[in-house]
């Protein structure tokens, strides 16, 4: 679990800071001419970056100890999934993005939905485990 999390903490950092120093960068490795976009789509890209960031340095605390740290864990995890959805109604019914765009949702979300899915079950079941046993019982557990 420490692992995963290390490894998406640093993925998110490093994209997420790529994103934001050079946000056509992206498009054009993905077959969009950043030149024809304007500077608000760009702007907006910065700030996808900048929270996609924040999130690489919420899992590097919770690499500490994902079980504490579920929370974070089921943030993350949420995002993951809600971004492809958003991505989905983006291309097939708003036809905003190409498809192509399709790759950042692979690496951004799609790899991390079993390894989250993997660490909230095991915190939920550690939990359930405490509470058999009386173990934080008026506190945060």
């Amino acid at each position: 679990m420490k692992v995963v999390l290390l490894l998406a903490g640093v993925y998110n950092l490093v994209w997420g800071g790529i994103v934001v120093l050079a946000p056509g960068w992206s498009f054009g490795v993905l077959g969009v001419d950043p030149d024809a976009l304007d500077a608000m789509t760009l702007a907006i890209w910065q700030c996808v970056g900048m929270i996609v960031g924040m999130y690489g340095i919420g899992y590097l605390v919770a690499a500490r100890n994902p079980i504490r740290h579920w929370p974070i864990v089921l943030v993350g995890f949420l995002g993951k999934v809600f971004g492809p959805i958003g991505f989905a109604k983006a291309v097939f019914v708003d036809e905003i993005f190409p498809l192509r765009f399709g790759w950042t949702i692979v690496t951004n979300d799609l790899i991390w939905w079993i390894p989250f899915a993997m660490m909230l079950v095991c915190a939920w079941r550690h939990h359930q485990t405490d509470r058999r046993n009386g173990i934080g019982e008026g506190s945060d557990g």
